[in-house]
């Protein structure tokens, strides 16, 4: 009975091997969630040849690894964090990653890692926050050194290039939250919430809706899902076109041209939402002339951004 099973495994490998003989390209995906399955279906439409896919939450890390190491794609195209760092082992095949937030703390682009950063410059989230609400000149924010450093250093040097006054609180315990945003009361005139760990979590979230509603703060974030239950505007990435993005990291590669392409690039793409509701009811007049179509009566307006 033990050999017959053995054999089957045999077998199995032997014919999954085939079917992926001279496939040049190997997508190794997280997980099958919408934003992932998006990115992948931008991939795909990149690529004139079916994709060969391994989703690590139906695979697990061994596996995946141990059918890389017997098929040596030419290239491998990470979908999400987990992913990637499941590739980590892997030094010698070419990795593009994307869907990816903090990249550099996985795995930092080297010789063999390089891929699409879901961070938006702060230069365009804060120009774009600047098209639709105009007479601002403070913002505010909560971030942990160890999340955001870097991204609040050139949001601050971003700032200063456009006039604006950041406010930034270094925030290491999740707890402290409440009392540093209301801190903030009356000193700031729009709150950027940044996808952090730490300042995002739950209760935070609760507790910036209720400020920005009690305060008439408008909410600026990085997800829609937060602009539909009370932020006023969030920029957010395109998970389509990082897919399509890194699909063209991936053909330059193999085509032998690598350094067509940075370590990492910013996604070239954003949705930009807006919740004028909630804009009414906290007093402000937004600027439309940058959302064409938008009414003081759409709850949420949606609209494609290039940023690149």
């Amino acid at each position: 009975m033990k050999k017959t099973g053995v054999i089957l495994f045999l077998l199995l490998a032997l014919s999954w091997s085939a079917a992926l003989a001279g496939q040049e390209v190997l997508v190794v995906q997280s997980m099958r969630v919408k934003p992932y399955e998006s990115a992948f279906a931008g991939l795909k439409a990149g690529f004139p040849t079916r994709l060969h896919r391994l989703v690590l939450e139906e695979s697990g890390p061994e596996q995946v690894l141990e059918k890389i190491r017997g098929i040596r794609p030419d290239v491998i195209v990470a979908i999400g964090g987990n992913a990637l760092h499941a590739l980590k082992p892997i030094h010698s095949i070419p990795i593009v990653y994307t869907m990816v937030l903090n990249p550099e703390q996985i795995a930092a682009p080297a010789g063999n890692v390089r891929g699409v950063s879901m961070r938006i410059p702060p230069q365009k989230q804060l120009s774009a926050l600047l098209d639709v609400l105009p007479g601002i000149s403070r913002i505010g924010l909560l971030y942990d050194p160890a999340h955001n450093g870097t991204f609040v250093s050139e949001a601050a040097a971003a700032a200063e290039r456009t006039g604006l006054d950041l406010v930034a609180r270094e925030l290491r315990h999740a707890a402290d939250a409440p009392a540093m945003i209301m801190d903030l009361k009356g000193k700031i005139d729009v709150f950027w919430m940044l996808p952090d760990k730490t300042v995002a979590t739950p209760a935070t979230i609760e507790f910036l809706l209720l400020f920005s509603l009690e305060s008439h703060v408008p909410l600026f974030t990085f997800s829609e899902k937060y602009v539909e239950v009370g932020a006023f505007m969030s920029m957010d990435i395109d998970p389509y076109d990082m897919g399509l993005q890194a699909g063209e990291m991936a053909r330059s590669i193999r085509s032998g041209d690598a350094g067509k392409h940075s370590g990492q690039e910013f996604a070239r793409k954003a949705v930009v939402a807006t919740n004028l509701m909630i804009a009414r009811k906290i007093g402000l007049t937004p600027s439309l002339a940058s959302l064409p179509g938008a009414t003081l009566e759409t709850r949420v307006f949606r609209q494609i951004q290039i940023v690149n």
